[in-house]
Formats: structure tokens, C-alpha cells, sequence
């Protein structure tokens, strides 16, 4: 028997796989005309602020003061330091393809975080694991990575705090729904233009129109949509499963950087690309097969149910 896919999942997967395969070159774009933690914070504080006030105009109620607390915590590791993290890298070198590949190992920090919180991985997700940190290794030996040591550091830094944060906002108290979004993307908002004021950040000269154009793609696409998609998925599947998106953001990032950025991408990276894609495979096969298990075994319950009503 059939199950039905809900619409809601469907659509939440395909924003995180195509809408964030594209933002790094966005990214690469903007901080040719912006300094790296204004354009974040600005991102990301328009962003909450258009959610925020369309939201409350909706009626929906003012977080409480712990929801606040909650959201406040995950911007800041999401927002502030990974997506801030992975800007300032860009702007220090680090090629879009290649910050998209390392962010590709999202899911396996996923999983090591994860342990802190009594998950047990199975021995598919160990493999990945280990296979994951061997991509990881053989992009460090490609030019890009050799080429901004600092740009490395910063990038895999902002993939463990994305990871962290995703795996400890399930146990925390957040506002529901897309009011939690725009909470967090005003706190990360905040911090990053913070950063950017403490680290002496200015406009040198006006953003162009590319430049301006990256920024209102960032808002609208990279956050409002993806981000509230990021979060929904967090809020009804495992974490692993959520960023499961990674396989696919590293493909259409290389693409793009080399199409649209005339990128360079050397045989290390593109043979780090295809063992971390094969590892964060290895580590959502577990999390499809219980997926699958789980709406078979409710169909079955629903035809059971059904059929002892008619009786």
C-alpha cells in the first residue's frame, strides 16, 4: 500500500537542496561589495524584522520571555557564528563550492553531538562518520583550503556550531512555528552587527547592484524561506535526516561557482566532494529506512482501523 508524502515535507526538503545550493555563491557575490558580518547582520535582522512584524500583525502572540532565551541561544550558534562564520570565510578566500563542501559535513558533527544527548548512532552511521572526516582531510589537501588556512579553520568552526545548535534545539523551549525563525534571525541579526561594529567594519564604497541584488536573494530565499524551511524540518524529523540537504547543496554550489564565479576546483576537492556526498548518504540510509518503517507501519494501523470500523 501507498503512503502519502505530506506537501509540507516535500516542499521543505526542496528549498533546503536547491535555495541553499545557490546562497554561497550569493554570499561570494555580496562580499565583493559588503564587509562580511554587516551584510549578515543586515541579512538577517531585515529578514526577522519582515517575519517578525508580518507575523505579529497576524496575531500571532509575542514570545514569552523563555522562548525568547530559547531562540536567542540558537541564533547565535546557527545564525551569529555558522552562517556569520561561513561569510567572513568567503570573504577571506575561500572558494563558494568549496565553503559549501565543508559545510557538507553538517550531518556528521550531527551525529557526534548527538551522543551528549543519549543518541546512539548505528554502525552505517559510524561509517559515515569516519568517511565524512576522510573527505574532510582530502579537501584540506586541495589549493582552496591551503590557500586560506584562517578560511578553513572558520568554516569547519561554523559547521560545529550550526551542528551543535541543531541537535540542542530540540530540547529547548523555542517559539512555534515561523515566529521561531524570525526570533532567531533577529537575535543572530543583532550579534553580527555587533561583530561588525566591534571589529571595525566599514563601507568602503557603495554596494553595487550585484551587490545589492545578493543581499535581497540572501533575505528573501537564504532566510524567509530556507531557514523557516530548515527549522520546520528540525521540528518533525530527526536532526540527521534535517540536514540531510547537504548532499546536494555541495553539487549545485561547485556547479554554480565555476558557471557563474569562474571558480577552480582541483581533483582533491572534487574527489572529497564525492566521499563526503557518499558518507552523508551512508548516514541518512538509516534515518530513510526507519522513515519508510514508520509510515508503513501507520498505514497499516489506519487500513486496520478502517476496516474494523466497516466490521
Amino acid at each position: 500500500m501507498s503512503t502519502r508524502v505530506p506537501f509540507a515535507l516535500i516542499g521543505a526538503f526542496a528549498a533546503l537542496y536547491l535555495i541553499w545550493g545557490s546562497t554561497y555563491l550569493a554570499i561570494r557575490i555580496g562580499v565583493e561589495s559588503w564587509p562580511p558580518l554587516l551584510m549578515a547582520g543586515i541579512r538577517f535582522l531585515l529578514a526577522g524584522g519582515l517575519m517578525y512584524g508580518w507575523l505579529r500583525w497576524r496575531g500571532v502572540p509575542n514570545p514569552t520571555a523563555q522562548e525568547w532565551r530559547g531562540a536567542g541561544m540558537i541564533g547565535f550558534l546557527l545564525l551569529a557564528c555558522g552562517n556569520g562564520g561561513v561569510t567572513v570565510a568567503e570573504h577571506q578566500g575561500v572558494a563558494s563550492g568549496v565553503a559549501a563542501l565543508v559545510v557538507a559535513s553538517v550531518p556528521l558533527f550531527t551525529l557526534l553531538f548527538g551522543l551528549f544527548w543519549g543518541l546512539r548512532n548505528t554502525k552505517l552511521e559510524w561509517a559515515g562518520i569516519v568517511l565524512g572526516l576522510l573527505g574532510i582531510a582530502l579537501l584540506n589537501l586541495g589549493s582552496n583550503l591551503q590557500a586560506s588556512p584562517a578560511g578553513a579553520a572558520l568554516i569547519l568552526f561554523a559547521t560545529a556550531a550550526w551542528s551543535f545548535g541543531s541537535v540542542w534545539g530540540k530540547s529547548l523551549t523555542l517559539p512555534q512555528g515561523p515566529m521561531g525563525s524570525a526570533a532567531q534571525m533577529l537575535v543572530g541579526g543583532v550579534v553580527l552587527l555587533g561583530g561588525s561594529l566591534l571589529s571595525g567594519e566599514r563601507l568602503e564604497q557603495w554596494p553595487t547592484a550585484a551587490g545589492w541584488g545578493a543581499l535581497a536573494y540572501l533575505v528573501l530565499f537564504g532566510s524567509i524561506i530556507a531557514f523557516s524551511s530548515y527549522l520546520y524540518l528540525l521540528k518533525h524529523v530527526r536532526p540527521a535526516a534535517a540536514t540531510s540537504y547537504a548532499y546536494v547543496n555541495p553539487v549545485v554550489a561547485v556547479l554554480l561557482g565555476i558557471v557563474f564565479a569562474g571558480e577552480q576546483v582541483g581533483p582533491e576537492e572534487w574527489l572529497a566532494m564525492a566521499v563526503i556526498i557518499s558518507a552523508v548518504v551512508l548516514i541518512g540510509l538509516p534515518q530513510w529506512r526507519q522513515g519508510r518503517r514508520a509510515s508503513e507501519a501507520k498505514a497499516a494501523e489506519q487500513a486496520a482501523s478502517l476496516k474494523a470500523a466497516k466490521a
